[in-house]
């Protein structure tokens, strides 16, 4: 009879060891002044903007998922709270922000 051995696994490997910062602050818009403007006259048109860069449907909009989508693929540092937090309080800075990490990571 073959004995069994029972492994438990304590930890779920991560694929990305270190996790980094946002390439520019929530708050530094004048980084970009293009993208600036943009976030601030027309945040529907820019929202369209990155919904496009990540190959998303633009009806997504605004939303905490896009902002936690971006985190995830370039794989920053956050929590969806500190996204929530961001999307509802801040939300044109929020979206000049996820633009020029896109703009940055290409």
């Amino acid at each position: 009879m073959a004995q069994q051995s029972n492994v438990v696994i304590v930890n779920q490997p991560m694929l990305r060891s270190s996790q980094t910062e946002w390439n520019s602050s929530l708050l530094n818009c004048c980084d970009d002044v293009g993208i600036c403007f943009c976030g601030l006259l027309c945040p529907c048109w820019l929202s369209c903007q990155i919904t496009n860069d990540l190959h998303e449907c633009c009806c997504c909009g605004t939303s905490v998922a896009m902002r936690t989508l971006i985190r995830t693929k370039y794989n920053i540092q956050g929590s969806i709270c500190n996204d929530y937090c961001a999307t509802m309080f801040c939300l044109q800075c929020s979206l000049c922000q996820l633009k020029r990490e896109i703009k940055h990571q290409m």
